[in-house]
């Protein structure tokens, strides 16, 4: 059970309960999520493929609501199967549908619709927080809203394959895709490339929107220092193992958004491609730092640090 209360620019209560297994089978399980808030400053567009924000000290500019319910499905180790309702509002000032009009359809100033979805995770790899030989794979369907105000049916696909060429260096791909029907959506759910864990490496100054697109990427990495030390505390006979192990790399990206109404961004409806190189130090408790140098076909190039995970 996890309770929320934030202040700030934004002000939200929110709960969950996760219940890992409520049968005797030990096959499924059920999750309870609500969150109520209201924020100060909103993301009203992207120009330049750069989100561009309004906020008012003294105004709440959005108020939402969260709700829903999760049935899991787990009948062995590496297949879990998640299956969803929700409902979501959504009510915005009228200082955003004048900025942008398709922030929802037609300016209107509040959304309200109910989510169906499925999600279908695949786990068969070495070691999960940083695979180095084995499969994975993650498939996402949902539903959203039944009238003209919100329709939108959207397939996501995620996948990971790697490979031992030697004893300590490994071949890694992993992809992405996705596509939202119809094509005609309003900018609030346009989101793609550049939020949360789903962006391209050499682009993390960049929000990619639109409706239809995805990426490859390609990595070969080699173990270049593996160790381990003990430290004994006060409380414990037993020492404290502590590992450290790090990567060196190099790897690319290929990708490429469509959206049907780019306005004046210029990384949509184009190949987009990125290099680089880094190191993966991965410690105690699963810690993944990631540090890497990427360049973009924009002739930019810089040092970015990750702590994200493939899924």
């Amino acid at each position: 059970f996890r309770l929320w209360f934030i202040s700030g620019y934004t002000h939200q209560f929110s709960f969950s309960y996760d219940r890992l297994y409520i049968d005797k089978a030990l096959k499924w399980g059920m999750e309870v999520n609500f969150g109520v808030g209201k924020t100060k400053e909103v993301n009203y567009n992207t120009i330049g493929n750069e989100q561009v924000f309004v906020k008012d000290s003294n105004l709440f500019l959005q108020n939402f609501l969260d709700a829903n319910v999760e049935l899991t499905y787990r009948r062995a180790i590496k297949t879990r199967h998640r299956f969803g309702i929700g409902y979501h509002i959504q009510n915005v000032k009228d200082t955003i549908a004048k900025l942008n009009p398709t922030y929802f359809y037609a300016g209107r100033t509040q959304v309200s619709y109910p989510e169906l979805y499925y999600t279908m995770s695949y786990f068969d790899v070495d070691y999960i927080p940083y695979p180095t030989k084995g499969y994975a794979a993650e498939l996402n369907f949902s539903k959203k809203g039944f009238t003209n105000t919100i329709n939108s049916w959207q397939l996501s696909v995620k996948g990971s394959a790697n490979w031992h060429l030697s004893p300590r260096t490994y071949l890694n791909l992993q992809s992405f895709s996705t596509i939202k029907l119809p094509f005609e959506q309003p900018y609030f759910n346009q989101r793609l490339l550049g939020y949360g864990d789903v962006f391209m490496q050499g682009y993390e100054y960049y929000v990619i929107d639109g409706v239809a697109g995805g990426y490859l990427k390609a990595g070969i990495t080699k173990e270049v220092l593996s160790v381990s030390r003990n430290f004994f505390t006060k409380k414990s006979q037993e020492p404290l193992r502590i590992p450290l192990r790090i990567f060196a790399k190099v790897y690319g990206n290929a990708g490429y958004v469509y959206n049907p109404q780019p306005g004046n961004n210029f990384l949509v409806n184009r190949m987009l491609y990125s290099a680089g190189f880094g190191i993966d130090i991965l410690t105690y408790y699963d810690f993944t730092i990631k540090l890497e140098y990427s360049f973009n076909q924009l002739g930019e190039n810089g040092l970015f640090l990750h702590r994200m995970s493939n899924f």
